[in-house]
């Protein structure tokens, strides 16, 4: 699935049918403070939505209630035990380089900035992790999970944002395209997956092709209830490889926004972890997660650690060998990643649930014109060429 200039230009016009509408809608009529006000109370599946509720969004939310009909549970599971084995290394990757992928591509940033003030990263950062955790959950897509709700929010908060960008004429889309087009949700798409994966290997974390395989297509499950057109979607990691190196060949580079959006979150993860000895390792996975070139694009600075990060991958092996050596080993670690896990989280919230609502209004000062057996060991699909 090779793609060009010329071959993307589609997909950064198109946008998502079903969420604009419904946002378009709710604008319209005054009713987006009601929906956001009773939405608060809708935050787990199967749960009766509650009366007054708008009827553009009942019947929105009763449309996507579900997961596609090509779901294939087996492989959803096998996700959920890859993320279990490796829950404390996708968390460190999600948090240090799929965030500041996002970042290094400018009018993404700049598109961030519209939905969270720059001094406060933790709203971000807090909705990634909560929205992960709810995937990997047994009951993720059961009566009573959280995940199904969240996505149904996220989805209309990115229609909001595009909605207001659009109407307010803060967007330049003869340039850059629709907001938050299909191009740039695949490329988040991409960031979450398969740059999560790129992001274990270089830490030295060794995966199964099946579970590697197993990650990415839960999270093209995801996209599909994203509103992202599966027509599009690259089915395969190799093809995924070809989509991202393509994306980020066109867009990526230095920013403002990006710039201080990187300085916010390494704050934001210093401040996480315990004293002050250890906060150069945050920039320093940083810089070792997305290399120099970016890295400096982002003013990440250089540290003394730079060098000891790079001992991670060796640490990590003797880690690997006592989980395969010892079941109690095994429990040992695996607790101690869903506790660090729910600690980084627990941080970010605050202990609040992050709820996604639609915002009434942009910044002001925005502007643009049991794991998977470690067997077949996965490697990354190679760096392509741009055609």
């Amino acid at each position: 699935m090779n793609r060009t200039d010329t071959s993307t230009a589609p997909l950064r016009q198109a946008g998502d049918e079903l969420a604009d509408a419904t946002v378009a809608a709710l604008f319209e009529r005054g009713e987006v403070g009601t929906f956001n006000t009773l939405m608060r109370y809708v935050s787990t599946s199967g749960a009766p939505l509650p009366e007054g509720l708008p009827d553009v969004a009942r019947e929105y939310l009763e449309v996507t209630s579900a997961p596609p009909a090509w779901v294939d549970w087996g492989e959803m599971e096998k996700a959920r035990l890859f993320f279990l084995d490796n829950n404390v290394h996708i968390t460190t990757a999600l948090s240090f380089a799929s965030m500041p992928a996002c970042y290094l591509v400018p009018h993404v940033a700049k598109l961030l900035s519209t939905t969270h003030g720059l001094e406060y990263p933790s709203k971000r950062m807090a909705e990634t992790g909560q929205f992960t955790v709810y995937l990997m959950r047994p009951d993720a897509f059961e009566a009573g999970g959280r995940f199904v709700p969240a996505a149904q929010k996220v989805r209309l908060l990115h229609a909001s944002i595009r909605h207001h960008l659009t109407a307010e004429n803060r967007w330049d889309t003869a340039t850059l395209g629709t907001p938050i087009c299909q191009e740039d949700m695949i490329g988040g798409q991409m960031f979450f997956s398969l740059l999560v994966l790129d992001s274990l290997h270089r830490l030295g974390v060794h995966m199964s092709t099946e579970g590697a395989e197993s990650y990415y297509y839960a999270w093209r499950v995801v996209g599909a209830m994203l509103g992202i057109d599966q027509d599009t979607v690259p089915r395969t990691l190799d093809d995924a490889r070809r989509f991202l190196d393509g994306y980020m060949l066109r867009y990526m580079g230095p920013s403002e926004e990006g710039t201080r959006l990187t300085r916010q979150l390494i704050d934001l993860y210093e401040e996480v972890v315990p004293g002050t000895f250890f906060d150069p390792v945050v920039s320093a996975l940083v810089r070792h997660l997305v290399g120099d070139t970016c890295a400096d694009w982002l003013q990440v600075p250089s540290t003394a650690w730079d060098t000891l990060v790079k001992a991670v991958p060796h640490l990590l092996g003797v880690l690997e060998s006592v989980e395969d050596r010892s079941p109690l080993g095994a429990w040992a670690l695996d607790r101690l990643g869903h506790l660090t896990t729910v600690f980084e989280l627990s941080s970010l919230t605050r202990g609040r649930v992050m709820h996604y609502a639609i915002p009434e209004h942009l910044r002001k000062d925005y502007g643009v014109s049991g794991a998977v057996p470690r067997t077949r060991r996965w490697t990354p699909p190679a760096a392509t060429v741009s055609e």
